[in-house]
């Protein structure tokens, strides 16, 4: 483990706009709370339970993330604009492993 306090992550929001953020890696946040922290529009509805798609991206970079729980899949099953890179952004915790991630806010639905 490195002495490290944050990581950089590269967020696409919807008008196509790159925004390199840093991610605190001693808070235990998800990547949706440093979103909102930055005021990016992500909703959040549900609070981070995996209960609803509006924190939904698409994963651009190549990193390993980790395995996809039921909840965030069956919740997937039900989002609109689902590709093979979604995942819910609540569900990923902020790892130094994570360092240059990119990832595109999907459509909002509706």
């Amino acid at each position: 483990m490195s002495d490290k306090d944050a990581i950089q992550i590269t967020i696409i929001d919807r008008e196509d706009q790159a925004h390199a953020i840093e991610a605190p890696l001693d808070m235990n946040m998800n990547l949706m709370e440093v979103c909102k922290a930055y005021e990016l529009p992500v909703e959040g509805t549900c609070g981070g339970m995996a209960l609803c798609a509006s924190c939904h991206v698409y994963v651009q970079s190549k990193h390993e993330l980790p395995t996809m729980q039921d909840e965030e899949e069956d919740m997937l099953d039900q989002a609109f604009f689902v590709e093979d890179n979604s995942r819910l952004c609540c569900q990923l915790y902020i790892k130094e492993e994570m360092e240059g991630l990119v990832v595109k806010l999907a459509p909002e639905a509706g």
